[in-house]
């Protein structure tokens, strides 16, 4: 019977399945490197055997021992036993050709000064032959395995049929990967390069047949229908032209994200993503100066309002990769809450985080959230934020963006925060619905918590709505508390408030994005509420960037704003969404059009008319001089506003209309700003987008 012992000891014995074929190979290296040299012999005298002297054959013969011993040594420390061949590359033909200079070396030494000298044709032609059946035993191998790879992937199914664009080294390496990757089977049939240098020339035997111009065209001679660009080092502007060209071909796209991933030598096949509508916006990324950043925000607690949100989130995930002494969540909706606070003990393990449930709307708990954390630094983003929901409940988004913004701007005064960060929007300019009209009120809250701290007046503000919500009890607590501010009754900080403005985020939460693409995906239609209406827009991360460095340059009162380039028709959004799903608007998604939604407006503005721009140090970011207005006359119909929204009074909009004067209905948009929009629409219609 068979021990365990017995079993092991046999598995033991077996040899590998490579180190039977490194057998092999050395018997075949005996082989070869004598008929090499015999070969050269051979040669030397016209290929006739009985030609060949014998003192010549009898000195071949007594050094080939010798010879044979040295080369196999020379082979095996050079590890032309131990490499796997089917990956065969540069690095295994450098051995194999210092393997042959080595032996080559031996060969004139050895049997020159110790047998005799032989003919000159003998040493070259033997070293050539031998390298070349020494090379072609290995590498056959490699083109073996990669022919029947390339004939099992014919066979298994029809191949993608692939163009590349960029015949630069970060293209020479997506093609290599192509030819050697499973999946997904595909062959890259054509090459484009904007480089007239590189037209009618090959690169791994694919031709690249010209520039952008001739995208179309070489698409359809070569039946494409997968299109992957490797220009890394492209701007964002040459990337937007170049795939504007390529989703006219209704093939599906695949981009490598940037240079850094060239830089650090993450180009692969593997790397490509999906070609993202912010690929074809044409603007640079903003760049922000993290160092700024870093030292702005390590070592002090921090606290997100709606921290659980699409900007909330991403503000929590770069805080929380700047080393802050304490990381403070605080937001209604627990399931965007537990997520994030997931997300983040997973990969800043060590980072001090506290999460909490709560309403801004609620006294005395923001409150308490300020005097238990004490947090140096707010950033406001709780807000609603859905127009046309809004619209149908304005009495929430007072209650929720105005009263919320107060509360917590008010307790971030009377605790001595440093600083407090709004994060606002484009649709506060002219507002034409109660959310854009809400935020602008919000901006209004900021800049008169500015002047109040500026002053030390904060005595005077009234605690707004807060009887509706708070018993009395906890109203005398919190009215203690504001006039016995910070600790033994001191302020250390003045309270520095600010808002941050900008356009459509992309991707987040109630975006047209991802309702463009479920449309999409149920067949259509495509629903945009007018051919004509325009955006700015902007990424998650180019939000979040924005705000953290507005808390660097923060003094006070400002309202920073974004340079986002040009607006966006949402039309042509919606139709680029569709051809880069490879579908064609119109015939296989039909785009509809359902009219403006109650307080939509055609167009966005960034700045109003009245505010002047000042530079920073960032070239992206802007400083909209205050409006002014009495802040003193503002608090008291804040306090009015305050009773009629508690009271959930439908005639909310006019009482909204007496503190922002800009506020007005929809359809008077177009009347107001027509020369405005129209020049905006032409802006959009020049860059396609």
């Amino acid at each position: 019977m068979t021990t365990k012992k017995q079993k092991t000891e046999r598995k033991k014995r077996k040899l590998e399945h490579w180190q039977v074929i490194a057998l092999y190979l050395m018997i075949y290296d005996v082989i070869a490197v004598n008929a090499a040299y015999f070969l050269g012999l051979w040669f030397r005298f016209d290929c006739t055997y009985s030609a060949i002297p014998g003192e010549y054959l009898s000195a071949y013969l007594k050094f080939a021992p010798w010879y044979t011993v040295f080369s196999v040594f020379v082979f095996w420390a050079l590890r032309l036993y131990n490499s796997v061949w089917r990956f065969a590359s540069y690095s295994e033909l450098l051995r194999i050709g210092l393997s042959t200079v080595i032996t080559f070396l031996f060969q004139i030494i050895g049997i020159t000064f110790v047998i005799q000298r032989m003919p000159m044709s003998y040493y070259l032609f033997g070293t050539i032959i031998q390298f070349c059946l020494i090379t072609g035993i290995r590498f056959s191998y490699r083109f073996v395995l990669l022919e029947r790879t390339r004939k099992q992937k014919e066979e298994e199914g029809p191949l993608h049929h692939i163009m590349l664009i960029g015949a630069g080294q970060a293209g020479q390496i997506i093609l290599r990967d192509v030819e050697r990757a499973k999946e997904p089977k595909g062959k890259v049939c054509c090459i484009i390069d904007d480089n007239p240098n590189k037209w009618g020339r090959y690169m791994e035997s694919v031709p690249i047949v010209g520039g952008r111009d001739d995208i179309l065209a070489s698409a359809k001679k070569y039946k494409i229908d997968q299109i992957l660009l490797a220009i890394p080092s492209a701007s964002a502007a040459e990337r937007r032209d170049i795939l504007n060209i390529c989703k006219e071909t209704k093939c599906e796209m695949k981009i490598l994200p940037g240079v850094y991933q060239f830089v650090t030598g993450e180009v692969s096949l593997s790397k490509m993503k999906d070609v993202a509508v912010e690929d074809l916006l044409g603007r640079e990324p903003i760049k922000v100066n993290m160092d700024e950043i870093f030292r702005y925000i390590s070592g002090k607690t921090i606290l997100v309002t709606g921290g659980g949100g699409s900007i909330g989130s991403e503000l929590c995930r770069q805080i929380a990769a700047h080393a802050p002494k304490r990381l403070v969540i605080f937001d209604v909706y627990e399931n965007n809450a537990y997520d994030i606070e997931q997300e983040l003990r997973s990969k800043y393990p060590h980072l001090d985080l506290v999460v909490l449930i709560g309403s801004v709307r609620d006294t005395r708990k923001i409150n308490d959230v300020f005097e238990t954390y004490k947090p140096d630094i707010v950033y406001h983003a709780a807000a609603h934020k859905h127009v046309p929901l809004m619209e149908t409940s304005p009495c929430e988004a007072i209650k929720n963006n105005v009263m919320g913004t107060y509360k917590t701007a008010h307790a971030a005064l009377k605790n001595g925060c440093q600083r407090f960060v709004l994060i606002s929007t484009d649709k506060a300019v002219n507002p034409t619905n109660i959310m854009g009209a809400s935020k602008r009120l919000c901006e209004m809250v900021i800049q008169t918590m500015d002047k109040i701290s500026r002053t030390g007046r904060e005595d005077l503000l009234p605690l707004l709505g807060s009887h509706y919500e708070d018993s009395e009890e906890a109203l005398a607590e919190v009215a203690a508390t504001c006039e016995n501010p910070g600790a033994n009754g001191e302020r250390k900080y003045r309270t520095e408030f600010v808002a941050v403005r900008f356009g459509n985020v992309l991707g987040s939460n109630g975006s047209v994005i991802p309702l463009f693409k479920k449309q999409i995906a149920k067949g259509g239609p495509v629903t945009v509420t007018h051919p004509d209406i325009i955006r700015y827009f902007m990424t998650i991360p180019e939000a979040v960037s924005l705000v953290l460095q507005a808390g660097t340059y923060a003094k006070g009162g400002e309202i920073f704003v974004l340079d986002m380039g040009a607006p966006v028709k949402i039309d042509t959004l919606a139709r680029n969404l569709i051809k880069m799903s490879g579908l064609t608007p119109d015939v296989d998604i039909k785009v509809e059009y359902t009219g403006l939604r109650p307080g939509e407006k055609l167009y966005e503005e960034k700045l109003m008319a009245e505010e002047g721009l000042t530079k920073t140090d960032n070239d992206l970011i802007h400083i909209g001089k205050p409006i002014p207005f009495d802040t003193d006359e503002f608090l008291r119909q804040m306090e009015k506003l305050a009773v009629v929204a508690y009271g959930n009074d439908p005639d909310i909009r006019s009482y909204v209309e007496e503190i922002v004067p800009t506020y007005h209905a929809a359809k008077d948009d177009l009347k107001l700003h027509g020369e405005t929009y129209k020049k905006l629409f032409n802006k959009a219609t020049e860059n396609n987008y």
